[in-house]
């Protein structure tokens, strides 16, 4: 490891966005990942939102979703916000226990087949996958993050976790809910009230 990683990054991209299972370096990646839509779904609902930009022509991406997403087992919602944004909303309850400790910043606590899937997305070559196995296995880079940081060890292992938590408002979308959603869940909240 040549340092410490200090600035913020998505972290549901790097924590959450490799439990779809879907390869690295496919053609189309999120363009952001988030974990809840203000007014519509909270960190507690165990989603997870992927936004995609791509213009409704592009056969390559209409490609894309019909083999990786729309048929995806997680796949709960699809909302075509406007011409080139695309928003697919994945149910993470099967994941229930991880996403919990992801908002919590407990990366080290996901459970041990979680961490595997993460660990294989990234690989073992090259600096991010050096952080994630850091971020998921603190207590083996203790040492280095301790004399990187010039600090003592004692601190980092009180810490314990080697990345900060997420910002729970940069992973939440605030794009204004479609219609369709809104009467969807003014249905679901009577239903509830009966």
């Amino acid at each position: 490891m040549t340092g410490v990683y200090a600035q913020y990054f998505q972290k549901s991209k790097v924590f959450l966005y490799p439990l779809l299972n879907l390869q690295k370096g496919i053609d189309y990646v999120p363009e952001q990942t988030y974990i809840a839509w203000d007014k519509l779904y909270h960190s507690s609902d165990l989603k997870f939102l992927c936004l995609y930009t791509a213009k409704k022509t592009d056969k390559k991406f209409i490609d894309f979703q019909n083999k990786h997403l729309k048929f995806h087992p997680l796949l709960e919602t699809y909302l075509k916000l406007d011409d080139n944004t695309h928003i697919y909303i994945f149910d993470y309850n099967s994941f229930r226990h991880d996403h919990k400790s992801f908002v919590k910043g407990e990366y080290s606590k996901f459970k041990k087949d979680t961490k595997i899937i993460i660990l294989n997305f990234f690989g073992s070559v090259g600096n991010i996958a050096t952080y994630v196995k850091s971020f998921l296995d603190p207590k083996a880079y203790h040492e280095e993050y301790a004399e990187a940081l010039d600090v003592e060890l004692n601190i980092i292992e009180t810490v314990w976790e080697l990345c900060s938590s997420p910002d729970l408002k940069k992973e939440t979308l605030f794009n204004k809910i479609p219609e369709e959603l809104e009467i969807f869940k003014n249905i679901s909240i009577s239903l509830d009230k009966i």
